[in-house]
């Protein structure tokens, strides 16, 4: 019987956005002279997450940049950002560019974003019995959380520091379950999206709910029949917020938005591990990591015969990824339950 596979799934919109602001000291720009940091940032940030998961695939997604079906559905959303830097968009499409060139599989689908994608992967991974990590920098994700997906929350310090949840984890973190976290982000909001939240509903006051009903709509309906379980959750003051027409409206407009699709058609079978040796190198040698390039041959080639360089250049270091330490062996081939109890 075949085992099952590990699909990592990541947010290309996310975490370039990261590198490229966490990165912008360096500077760095491609042999023609274009700025690449973010896209640099991005490829040692998918290694080192590469390194830890040891994944059998790879699926980027990004947001479409020219359309947007929730923009034109809900005009508020994300309505107070202003335009892009030349320089980000810019390195949004040298990025899928590039990683289309490296062998991985490269989604941007129509008129939606990348949280659809790594929704979509996340559903048909596990209807195939295989496991997907999210990567990304983004909340949104938690409420893909589920016996067969786990989310790499990219945090500061990079992949090594960051926490990878399981279910259980995210309810020490939250208080919440997966399945509730979509009601949990209703009710705070997401200010980055313009998207408000019920007033008196933060983190906490939305957690203490949700454990004592379950849902919001069963708050809701409590408090239509007068609001006794809700007051004793949240206090008085807190269901009086929860009662008000417009807190109703705020949750069933953001419920609404936030979902993420799932029926984004994806190829599993393209970036399926290992890729070509010669697409890894000229990927990670094109933008001066001779110290990743080596893990990179290894983690994603497959390729073990290549030694990584010593000492690593000045340029190098300053850039992102797992620096402190050599390259970590990749995982030989194993259980998904083997893979997950590693971290």
């Amino acid at each position: 019987m075949p085992r099952s596979r590990v699909v990592l799934a990541v947010d290309g919109n996310s975490i370039l956005h990261r590198c490229f602001h966490s990165q912008a000291r360096t500077g760095f720009q491609s042999a023609d002279g274009q700025p690449r940091w973010a896209v640099r940032g991005l490829l040692s940030q998918l290694v080192a997450a590469a390194d830890r998961v040891a994944p059998d695939a790879v699926v980027v997604g990004f947001d479409d940049p020219d359309a947007s079906v929730r923009r034109a559905r809900w005009p508020q959303y994300k309505a107070q950002r202003g335009e892009k830097l030349a320089t980000l968009v810019e390195q949004l499409v040298a990025a899928a560019d590039v990683l289309r060139a490296l062998g991985v599989a490269v989604v941007v689908p129509a008129g939606w974003e990348a949280d659809d994608v790594l929704a979509s992967a996340a559903r048909q991974a596990a209807a195939a019995g295989d496991t997907t990590v999210v990567m990304t920098s983004d909340r949104d994700a938690f409420s893909l959380i589920d016996a067969s997906t786990r989310v790499l929350r990219i945090i500061n310090g990079g992949v090594e520091a960051s926490p990878l949840l399981t279910p259980e984890r995210l309810v020490r973190l939250l208080g919440v379950r997966p399945e509730q976290y979509p009601d949990f982000a209703a009710l705070r909001g997401d200010p980055s999206d313009n998207l408000p939240g019920v007033r008196g509903f933060g983190p906490r006051t939305a957690a203490r709910l949700l454990t004592a009903m379950g849902g919001v709509q069963e708050a809701f309906d409590d408090l239509d029949a007068g609001g006794e379980r809700v007051t004793a959750a949240v206090g008085p003051a807190a269901a009086g917020q929860l009662a008000a027409p417009a807190a109703r409206a705020a949750w069933e407009l953001n419920r609404q938005v936030m979902t993420m699709r799932s029926d984004v058609q994806i190829d599993l079978g393209v970036g399926h591990l290992p890729l070509a040796a010669n697409a890894v190198h000229a990927a990670f040698a094109g933008m001066d990591l001779p110290w990743t390039t080596a893990t990179a041959l290894r983690v994603l080639a497959h390729d073990e015969s290549v030694p990584p360089p010593s000492p690593r250049t000045p340029l190098e270091t300053r850039g992102p990824g797992p620096r402190s330490r050599p390259p970590v062996r990749r995982l030989p081939a194993r259980t998904v339950s083997d893979q997950l109890t590693l971290f």
